[in-house]
């Protein structure tokens, strides 16, 4: 069967959606497409412990404009989490608890000392390319290549990595230290800007937005239907499913996980920076979010894995009767999210005393329509790739949180994301 569009997007996360509504406001007939059963491709939200909780992308602020303009345009109330009042780090033995003044305190001047000289590099941060003569050798380096040129000391580097492992993937050799940069430029070069990335929340979750953003679109959507191949002849795109159901269109934005490229037969081939950066992969691989209910009698705190920790990060979300609720993060591919005793393991090697109550986790390396996580460019691939992937393709015209000028790997990249594409597809002369 072959039915024909206007534009057809294919992936109905933020960005998608956010595309498809713009693209429909432009008088479109569009068609979105998702190989799920749900909408929302890396942004999950589910019940547990009786709160609304994001299984994937959650965090939002208001220093990142586009998702706040449409949280203010839905009427969208926002929340935080509760603030710790001590932080646990790692130490050769038992984890060390400090006030969590005093380590905002340490991590703070570690990190001014780490990004001195952002502003040079990054003058213009939603233009991340304004100083591409400047930015080329920083680009190239990961976080230890650049913490190699710095006179750290053994535990400062240590702590250095620590703060930023999330981020980075678990490892500070495969990520580039210019995107831990560019937000650290975002976030008005100081650590409370930078810590933005994990401030508020929609108070119903992040799936609340993208319900909104959806029926503003009042587009057709179909669910459960991967896509196996994208062909543009040069005058038409057409979408053939893995079903083997065929959809024509005169564009197509292509709004699925830059990790997920390889996955759909492209004729003609892509591009090469497509080609090299789906190879390289953005997403970061093998990472896991949870939930967790611990039994403690501490009061609010975070706490932080040395490297290759079973859990990377947990912090704090909500105090309740018998402990507290919190979010926790690994990039292990030993550990078994499936098995309780495990996961409880891994929680007692940052926080010995606590008692795993009960768990929600998914494993977004493993989930076969995102094969990876948040996003976080490889090395070189700023300058080297990002000018070449935000232009159009003949008919196609690629978006997602992993492509943003801005906030990239962020809700608020994918939403930039989605608002760029739909103008794309409005300039493509076809």
């Amino acid at each position: 069967m072959t039915s024909a569009y206007d534009t057809i997007v294919v992936g109905a996360g933020l960005a998608g959606v956010t595309a498809a509504r713009e693209l429909r406001a432009q008088g479109r007939r569009t068609l979105l497409l998702e190989a799920r059963d749900r909408i929302g491709g890396r942004i999950r939200t589910e019940e547990f412990a009786g709160l609304p909780v994001d299984l994937g992308g959650a965090w939002i602020h208001w220093n990142q404009p586009h998702v706040w303009a449409e949280l203010t345009r839905y009427g969208l109330a926002v929340t935080g989490d509760e603030e710790p009042e001590e932080v646990l780090i790692p130490t050769e033995e038992e984890p060390l608890a400090l006030p969590a003044d005093d380590v905002m305190t340490r991590v703070t001047d570690l990190l001014n000392r780490v990004f001195r000289g952002t502003d040079r590099y990054f003058p213009r941060p939603y233009d991340p390319l304004f100083r591409a003569d400047a930015l080329t050798e920083f680009d190239r380096c990961s976080l230890s290549d650049w913490l190699d040129r710095l006179e750290l000391t053994e535990d400062e580097r240590t702590m250095v990595a620590s703060a930023l492992s999330t981020e980075l993937g678990g490892s500070s050799t495969r990520g580039a230290v210019s995107m831990l940069a560019q937000w650290w430029a975002l976030g008005d070069l100081a650590t409370h800007g930078y810590y933005s990335l994990v401030s508020l929340r929609p108070e119903a979750g992040m799936g609340a937005l993208l319900d909104a953003v959806l029926a503003d679109a009042r587009t057709e959507l179909r669910l459960d239907t991967p896509v196996a191949a994208i062909d543009d002849d040069g005058r038409r795109v057409t979408v053939t499913t893995r079903a083997g159901e065929r959809f024509t269109a005169d564009s197509a934005v292509v709004a699925v996980p830059v990790n997920v490229w390889p996955d759909i037969a492209f004729t003609p081939g892509l591009p090469g920076a497509h080609t090299a950066t789906a190879g390289a992969g953005v997403g970061v691989p093998d990472s896991v979010k949870l939930w967790l209910r611990l039994a403690t009698d501490r009061g609010p705190f975070l706490a932080q894995g040395a490297a290759g920790a079973p859990i990377s990060t947990l912090m704090p979300h909500a105090l309740v009767d018998d402990g507290q609720i919190m979010v926790g993060f690994s990039v292990d591919p030993a550990l078994d999210i499936t098995d309780h005793a495990a996961v409880e393991k891994a929680v007692r090697v940052l926080v010995p005393e606590a008692e795993l109550l009960e768990y929600r986790a998914h494993d977004w390396g493993r989930d076969p329509f995102a094969k990876g996580g948040w996003g976080n460019r490889r090395p070189g691939a700023l300058t080297t790739a990002h000018r070449e992937l935000r232009r159009p393709h003949g008919g196609l015209v690629f978006a997602g949180g992993d492509l943003a000028d801005g906030w990239a790997g962020c809700i608020d990249g994918a939403v930039e994301s989605g608002l760029k594409a739909a103008r794309a597809v409005a300039d493509l002369d076809r």
